[in-house]
């Protein structure tokens, strides 16, 4: 968990004009790592995912509780689909990733008021201080980033969070045959079985 502590510490660096490669406050990187870290989404997904496809209340209300949960069914793929059908999933999201996700919405409601006429309406969860999405390989590069202040060598790449996931639930007892059908349910209200209420 050093690299979700070490993001937790990195300097918000101002923007200034002219930058080619902005760097984002880190609040927004934390979410991200956050969200494939401990509930198994892809980065091609994570880049993808729209803020009308997160629930972070749930519906404790509800007949059946329904917890606070994504809805993983784009990824920034050529026409936009999943990997395979079978990834098209609702997650339930474990308490961190819903605190570290109500970051980049309060964020985002400040940089649209900011950027005024120039705000692109994406509706996307990750985006550039503009509303645009995330360019992949400034997500490479942020991500190297807290991975040096994490101590642990700039050699990983955002992608490598899907395979630390799949150990962490093999670490909790999920064998591999289990952690696809663990973690992936079909559009729709979570199930009691998914990867976002490990540890519940």
């Amino acid at each position: 968990m050093a690299v979700i502590e070490a993001v937790k510490t990195l300097p918000v660096l101002e923007l200034r004009s002219g930058l080619k490669d902005v760097r984002r406050p880190p609040e927004l990187m934390y979410a991200y790592i956050v969200l494939s870290l401990l509930v198994g989404i892809r980065t091609e997904e994570a880049r993808a995912l729209r803020w009308d496809h997160v629930n972070l209340r749930g519906d404790p209300n509800a007949k059946r509780a329904v917890p606070p949960h994504v809805g993983v069914w784009r990824s920034v793929r050529l026409h936009g689909g999943t990997k395979t059908e079978r990834s098209r999933r609702t997650l339930a999201l474990p308490r961190l990733a819903v605190e570290a996700l109500g970051a980049p919405q309060d964020m985002q409601a400040h940089e649209c008021a900011l950027a005024g006429e120039q705000w692109e309406d994406s509706g996307l969860v990750f985006t550039t201080q503009l509303g645009a999405p995330l360019d992949p390989a400034n997500v490479r590069k942020m991500f190297k980033r807290v991975c040096r202040e994490a101590a642990i060598g700039d050699g990983w790449t955002p992608r490598e969070l899907r395979t630390s996931f799949v150990s962490l639930m093999s670490h909790r007892g999920v064998s591999i045959e289990e952690s696809p059908g663990w973690s992936a349910t079909p559009p729709g209200p979570p199930r009691s079985c998914t990867a976002g209420n490990c540890g519940r």
